[in-house]
């Protein structure tokens, strides 16, 4: 009786004062947060329960497994597989209670600071910091549980030996993963961009959707997602459009006639605006920026506060002053000139009959019937038809 008893008191004791511990904590955390609610932290540690719950069980049973006296045959390997168990969640509690740590740092500055740029900013390096914190606690974790097996504490000695060439070796062979490594702690720490800018990289524009250490996701207009190497946004070029605000100015370009009424379009574009949500009140302006032979080139200049209502604008500027030109001026719009071209004179200051100068020369009815002048001063004989005045 005791051999069935012993086991069922330590492993079920066991899982009881776990979950009874992890009740506890869990109504101590609600009281805390509701107490609080200025502050996320208590909220966001109620994550870390699972983890917490787990790294407690598997303690609770490695420290008293011994005296369940059970399987005992397998005593060792259970204890080994309850030791992994106790690292691997030590290390997710680690990753939650730093995740909910960082998280509450970052939602108190984004209240205490009205700048956008500036949040956007603290929210790249935070996000970049917890992945570096998960990625170093997780090879932490790792090398712990390795190092449990008396095999790879026997090779770890080798191992070190060779440390040198290895590093080399493998310095080499990630040379591209360790290049966009660097560039993502660049970018983060380097304010060069950040999550939620207007970036416009091969021509196509979006918004910093993610940041990692290795790559870069843009949200294009259309839904599009963009994946890139976060090593492209240090070696090359691209377009910030809220680098430094996110206030821009906008351009829309009409192509009028000669006789468009210019003052009336920049009353109207003025009248536009006005109406315009999307129009911050900075400035505006309409000017004649080229000529060609059939038409004019109008600039219209208008601002917004970012570049999506930025866009409204532009579309609203077009729509309603093409449609006005239509409706109130028809003839400002561009037209083909269909009418008859005036004739140039010729060399000798007279024109063909037909309107074209041909060499310089006309054709001059002599008085003969019989014959012609033709362009180069010679003479030829009209046709017998043209002579007897038939045909």
């Amino acid at each position: 009786m005791e051999n069935v008893l012993r086991p069922v008191i330590v492993v079920g004791g066991s899982v009881v004062l776990t979950l009874l511990v992890g009740w506890a904590t869990d109504l101590l955390l609600r009281k805390a947060s509701a107490g609080h609610p200025e502050t996320p932290l208590w909220g966001l540690l109620r994550r870390a329960l699972i983890p917490y719950q787990l790294v407690l069980c598997a303690a609770l049973l490695r420290g008293s497994y011994d005296q369940a006296q059970l399987l005992e045959d397998h005593r060792d390997g259970i204890g080994h597989i309850l030791t992994l168990v106790l690292i691997g969640s030590a290390a997710w509690l680690v990753i939650r209670i730093a995740g909910a740590v960082v998280e509450t740092s970052y939602s108190r500055y984004a209240r205490m600071h009205r700048d956008p740029a500036r949040v956007r900013r603290v929210r790249t390096q935070v996000s970049l910091i917890m992945r570096v914190v998960a990625a170093v606690v997780g090879v932490v974790a790792a090398s712990a549980m390795l190092l449990t097996f008396p095999t790879m504490r026997t090779a770890g000695t080798s191992l070190l030996a060779s440390a040198g060439i290895l590093g080399i070796v493998a310095g080499v062979a990630a040379q591209s993963t360790l290049a966009n490594l660097f560039a993502g702690l660049q970018i983060a720490f380097g304010d060069m961009v950040r999550i939620g800018d207007t970036v416009v990289v091969n021509s196509e524009w979006g918004t910093v959707e993610e940041i990692t250490l290795t790559f870069l996701t843009v949200r294009t207009w259309d839904e599009r997602r963009i994946t890139m190497p976060v090593s492209y946004f240090t070696s090359k070029p691209f377009e910030n459009w809220s680098r430094g605000g996110a206030q821009m100015t906008g351009i829309v370009y009409f192509h009028v006639d000669h006789s468009a009424p210019v003052e009336a379009m920049r009353d109207k574009l003025r009248d536009i605006l006005r109406e315009c949500s999307a129009w911050d009140g900075r400035a505006f302006g309409l000017n004649v920026t080229d000529t060609t032979p059939n038409t004019i080139q109008v600039r219209a200049l208008m601002t917004a506060k970012d570049s999506d209502d930025l866009w409204t604008a532009r579309v609203a500027v077009r729509e309603q002053m093409i449609r006005w030109l239509n409706e109130e001026h028809p003839y400002a719009l561009p037209r083909v000139n269909t009418g008859g071209a005036v004739a140039p004179p010729s060399r000798n200051g007279h024109a063909w009959a037909d309107g074209t100068a041909r060499g310089g020369h006309e054709s001059r009815d002599t008085g003969d019937l019989g014959s012609y002048e033709l362009p180069d001063g010679r003479f030829r004989k009209a046709p017998e038809s043209s002579r007897t005045g038939r045909g």
